[in-house]
């Protein structure tokens, strides 16, 4: 191999994650001021993995400027960033469309229900 050609990631050993997986371990994300994960929250707008292993994950905040982003942000990457066969993770906030209550799961909202939250 000369100094030209091109150095291509060797594929993580023991298999890519799914999505669900994914989704799975972002259920121990959750913002501080809301006692719901940012799965059932809705906060989650794409997984895409590749076959390198890297996780770029698109989501939301429930409010712009919100003051935990970054940790949230740590959080994400560090859940999913610790399965099996990922080797980076990217966390993306956009902010179109515009979270609101009807992008929450059914356990989502009982959980908040539960809370005194009216959803």
């Amino acid at each position: 191999m000369d100094d030209t050609t091109p150095v291509t990631p060797a594929a993580p050993v023991g298999g890519l994650p799914t999505q669900e997986q994914i989704l799975e371990s972002l259920k121990v994300v959750k913002d501080p001021e809301i006692p719901v994960n940012v799965v059932d929250l809705g906060l989650i707008y794409g997984v895409d993995i590749d076959a390198n292993g890297v996780v770029d994950i698109t989501m939301t905040l429930t409010s712009v400027g919100c003051p935990v982003q970054d940790l949230i942000r740590a959080d994400a990457e560090m859940a999913v960033g610790r399965l099996d066969g990922v080797t980076d993770v990217s966390v993306e906030f956009v902010w179109t469309p515009p979270w609101g209550p009807d992008k929450m799961t059914e356990d989502g909202k009982r959980q908040m229900r539960m809370f005194g939250f009216n959803v």
